[in-house]
């Protein structure tokens, strides 16, 4: 009688099991800190946030208040006003074991209310014999303003210490509706930007310093 040697073998599959932190990470624009000690006609104040949902997807937004001077040729304004961004970040970027790191894009439908001020205006004289131009002093207030917007936003968050981050971001807009001024039109939006040589779209930047605050970790293979 023949017999035969079985050899069982058995196949090992060795996984490694990292924990990700999820929590909520608050932080400011610096950007806009520095720009409202740099620039007399311009103060604004942001706070941005977004949650852990998924190994890749975040819920974000941001608020904040900023004030605008802004003046051309023929036309000083002054706009003042708080908005809101609400949407939510996708993590594109493949983190090494232990890095918390974010290339990312994302979505955010923003609102504003504010308020635009007409400081001054000028007018050609046409009972001048030169034509000349006339400056007209105004200091009229439009309040009750609002505008809505939807914005793409590209960027990265860099963790530099423990659970600190830094990052720049880009943001292209778009404006969906806005309530303007009897005889007058928005030149600045708070939280979108300028209006008057952008049409409908405008883009923006941010420079933020962040911290993540752990709530608990996930386990993932």
């Amino acid at each position: 009688m023949n017999l035969h040697a079985q050899e069982e073998t058995t196949q090992t599959t060795d996984s490694l099991v990292v924990k990700q932190k999820y929590g909520l990470r608050v932080g400011v624009d610096a950007s806009k800190i520095v720009r409202t000690f740099l620039e007399s006609d311009y103060s604004a104040f942001e706070l941005n946030a977004d949650y852990r949902l998924t190994n890749k997807l975040y819920v974000a937004g941001d608020v904040g208040t900023e004030e605008r001077t802004t003046s051309t040729d023929y036309l000083n304004s002054t706009a003042k006003g708080s908005y809101l961004k609400v949407g939510f970040d996708y993590n594109m970027y493949t983190n090494w074991v232990g890095m918390e790191n974010m290339v990312y894009s994302g979505l955010r439908f923003g609102l504003s209310n504010f308020d635009q001020t007409l400081n001054s205006y000028t007018i050609y004289d046409t009972n001048s014999p030169t034509w000349g131009q006339t400056e007209v002093l105004e200091g009229e207030t439009f309040t009750g303003l609002s505008a809505a917007w939807l914005e793409l936003i590209f960027g990265f968050k860099a963790e530099v210490l423990n659970n600190l981050f830094m990052g720049l971001n880009v943001q292209i807009k778009g404006r969906l509706s806005e309530t303007q001024p009897d005889n007058f039109e928005n030149i600045y939006i708070p939280g979108f930007g300028r209006t008057f040589d952008s049409g409908n779209f405008g883009v923006g930047f941010g420079y933020n310093i962040s911290y993540l605050v752990p709530l608990f970790k996930k386990v993932k293979k």
